[in-house]
C-alpha cells in the first residue's frame, strides 16, 4: 500500500511542476485535465503527507521519552505519543476508504424513475408520496428538480413518473435508494380499516454526460409527437408538444411533456433515452463483476425489496441494513438522511473488510 501511496505523492509532485509549466499554463484543456486529476488525488495525497509526518513525530517523540529523566518533561511526552498513535490510527483508516475504488457515477446528476406495483390505486398513490420525498430530500440538499413525465391517477397518484435531480454528487447518496419500496397501512377507501400493503418501485439512474460513448442510431428509433396529459401551463393539451421515443432493440419507451415546445421535450426524451441505455450498459458491467456485488450492500437489483414504510407504527425499516427507524412522518418530508448515511457506512464498510481479505 504504502509504494502504491509514495508513487502517488510523486505523481502530485510532477502535476505541481506541470501547471507551473507556461507550455501547459497556455493549453486550457490540458491545464484544466491536470487540474482535475491533481483535485481528485488531493484529500489521499493530504491524509497520506500528514500521516507520513505524525510517524515521524512519534519517533522523534519516542526518542526523547527514552532519554529524558525529568517527570513533567516525560509527562509531556506521553501525552504526545499517545495523541500520535490516536491521531496515526485515524489517518489510516481514512486513507483506507480513500483507497476504495471510486464510482465514476458518483458526482454526477440523477434521473429517477417511480413506478407504481403492486396495490392498485394505494400503489400509485404512494409512488406520488415516494417522488415528493425524494423533491423534498433534494431541496435540503441544495439540489434543484424537475418532473420530466408523470402517468398521473385521479385521484393524485402516479401509475409512473421520471424525474431529473441536478446537483454535485447526487448520484453518490441516491444510488443506494433503487429497489422497491413498500408501504403498509390502512387506506382511506378501506371501511374495514384493514391494513393493507402496497408497493413502489424506484429506479436511480446516472445521467450520461456528453463523454458518455452511447450511440443511438436514428434508424432505431421511432418518434411520436402529441398533446401532453395532467396538468400544466398554458400550451399543455393545446399544442403538440410532448415527444414520445421507442428504442426497437431494447424496447425501451420514454417520454417527455413538461416543456412548451416540442424541441425541448425532444431533447429531453432523447437524453433520458441515453440515461437508459447507459444504465443498462453499467447493469451488465456490475453482473459481470459478480464478485464485486457481493461487497455492497443488497445486490443492485431494481426487483429487490430494500425498504418498509409501516404506517400503523410510524416506522420505516430498511432491510439490507437491518435499520429501523420511528420516525416515519420526517422522513415522507424527505429526512432520509440517516438512512442514506447508513447505507453509505455499510456498503463502505463491507468494501473495506473485501479489500482487507484480498490482501491477506
Amino acid at each position: 500500500m504504502f509504494e502504491q501511496l509514495d508513487e502517488l505523492l510523486g505523481r502530485y509532485e510532477e502535476m505541481n511542476r506541470q501547471l507551473q509549466d507556461p507550455a501547459i499554463a497556455g493549453d486550457g484543456a490540458k491545464f484544466q485535465k491536470i487540474m482535475k486529476e491533481q483535485g481528485a488525488i488531493t484529500p489521499l495525497v493530504n491524509a497520506y503527507s500528514e500521516y507520513k509526518k505524525c510517524n515521524t513525530d512519534l519517533t522523534d517523540a519516542l526518542e526523547m521519552l527514552s532519554s529524558e529523566n525529568d517527570e513533567e518533561m516525560r509527562a509531556m511526552l506521553k501525552e504526545s505519543v499517545s495523541d500520535g498513535k490516536a491521531r496515526i490510527q485515524e489517518l489510516e483508516e481514512q486513507i483506507k476508504i480513500l483507497l476504495l475504488p471510486k464510482d465514476p457515477n458518483d458526482s454526477k446528476n440523477v434521473i429517477i424513475e417511480f413506478r407504481a406495483g403492486a396495490g392498485g390505486d394505494e400503489a400509485a398513490l404512494f409512488a406520488a408520496e415516494l417522488y415528493r420525498m425524494y423533491v423534498h430530500y433534494a431541496e435540503s440538499q441544495g439540489w434543484k428538480t424537475q418532473l420530466i413525465s408523470a402517468d398521473e391517477t385521479g385521484i393524485g397518484g402516479f401509475k409512473d413518473c421520471t424525474m431529473t435531480i441536478t446537483g454535485e454528487g447526487a448520484y453518490s447518496r441516491l444510488k443506494y435508494e433503487s429497489g422497491v419500496h413498500r408501504v403498509q397501512r390502512v387506506p382511506e377507501t378501506e371501511s374495514g380499516g384493514r391494513i393493507h400493503t402496497s408497493t413502489a418501485s424506484v429506479a436511480v439512474m446516472p445521467e450520461a454526460d456528453e463523454d458518455v460513448d452511447i450511440e443511438i442510431d436514428p434508424k432505431d428509433i421511432r418518434i411520436d409527437v402529441m398533446r401532453a396529459s395532467g396538468n400544466g401551463g398554458q400550451c399543455v393539451n393545446t399544442t403538440d408538444s410532448a415527444v414520445r421515443l421507442t428504442h426497437f432493440p431494447t424496447g425501451i419507451v420514454v417520454y417527455s411533456q413538461t416543456e412548451k415546445s416540442q424541441i425541448q421535450n425532444k431533447a429531453k426524451a432523447f437524453a433520458l433515452l441515453k440515461a437508459k441505455l447507459y444504465d443498462i450498459q453499467q447493469q451488465e458491467k456490475h453482473d459481470a463483476e459478480a464478485e464485486l456485488r457481493k461487497s455492497q450492500i443488497g445486490t443492485g437489483d431494481r426487483s429487490e425489496k430494500i425498504r418498509t414504510y409501516n404506517f400503523p407504527q410510524g416506522r420505516v425499516t430498511d432491510h439490507r441494513i437491518e435499520l429501523t427507524l420511528y420516525k416515519l412522518d420526517k422522513i415522507m418530508n424527505g429526512d432520509i438522511g440517516e438512512i442514506i448515511d447508513a447505507c453509505i457506512a455499510a456498503d463502505r464498510s463491507a468494501k473495506l473488510a473485501k479489500m482487507e481479505e484480498n490482501q491477506n
